[in-house]
């Protein structure tokens, strides 16, 4: 049976239509209705913050990534200059090796050997630098002297 609001069953089949007073006005929505859009907004609500903490989160993976990798970096650094720093003084060591037996000198050149292969399989190379100008590049100033003989190098 259906059934047209605003009029009057009984009327309808008399011949007599005429508005039912609570029918007139606009139309009010239904609880279901309401129910049902408010559950949608809901819906919508997690969903854009399950989305926003997605992006957080891959946001945060990618910054401690960068730090991980910045730090790792940064620790090989040191730890190479701290070998560098070894193998020049293994250096030094080799300069008075004369006044050694023929034992330790041959340990202190084996050592040296494989200390300068695991630094040149990390990408440190030696290069000759006495007697050259200072290079800022490449040197590391150790000490200034002030002396009115030498270059000043270009400006």
């Amino acid at each position: 049976m259906s059934r047209t609001f605003g009029i009057d069953p009984e009327a309808r089949r008399m011949g007599q239509a005429t508005e039912d007073p609570a029918d007139v006005g606009p139309s009010l929505p239904r609880p279901e209705e309401d129910a049902a859009e408010g559950l949608r907004a809901g819906l919508q609500l997690e969903r854009d913050r399950h989305l926003r903490t997605r992006a957080e989160f891959e946001n945060y993976k990618r910054r401690t990534e960068r730090d991980r990798d910045v730090a790792a970096r940064q620790s090989k650094r040191t730890l190479l200059l701290a070998l560098v720093d070894l193998a020049d003084g293994f250096d030094r060591a080799l300069a008075h090796v004369d006044e050694s037996p023929e034992s330790v000198a041959e340990g202190l050149h084996g050592m040296q050997r494989r200390l300068r292969s695991l630094l040149e399989a990390e990408g440190v190379k030696p290069f000759e630098s006495v007697g050259q100008a200072f290079d800022p590049t490449r040197h590391e100033a150790l000490a200034a002297v002030a002396t009115s003989t030498a270059n000043r190098g270009p400006s």
